[in-house]
């Protein structure tokens, strides 16, 4: 059962009252950004044992564990859904134009640290 989460990972209660860490990138396959997408506190989760450490530090992971169940699998919430029926097309779009407005501020900020843009050449005398 997850205990605790935090920036960087879950903590979870094994059985036997021991506690564990899953780090953020054993999470899911998936890129995580924030835990709670994903989980709550008090959730349930099967996870497999990585590392056992000096100190008592037991390091775990939910996605290696989950490979081969697939109702852990279910229970994993993915991106809202607006972003995965997002048509190729419409993504493509997106990246154009944001790819764009890009260049273009480069461009404007490479010329203004060449004193102007067209135009602004000068003739020695």
């Amino acid at each position: 059962m997850i205990t605790g989460i935090t920036k960087f990972g879950a903590f979870v209660e094994l059985p036997g009252g021991t506690t564990g860490l899953v780090h953020i990138s054993e999470i899911a396959d998936e890129y995580v950004k924030d835990i709670n997408d994903f989980f709550k506190k008090a959730d349930k989760v099967k996870v497999k044992v990585l590392s056992v450490e000096g100190g008592g530090k037991i390091g775990l992971s939910i996605r290696q564990a989950v490979e081969g169940s697939s109702s852990q699998k279910k229970n994993l919430k993915s991106k809202p859904a607006a972003v995965n029926k997002a048509s190729f097309e419409d993504k493509m779009n997106r990246f154009l134009k944001e790819s764009d407005e890009r260049l273009l501020d480069l461009k404007r900020n490479t010329e203004s640290k060449r004193g102007g843009g067209r135009g602004s050449f000068r003739e020695a005398f």
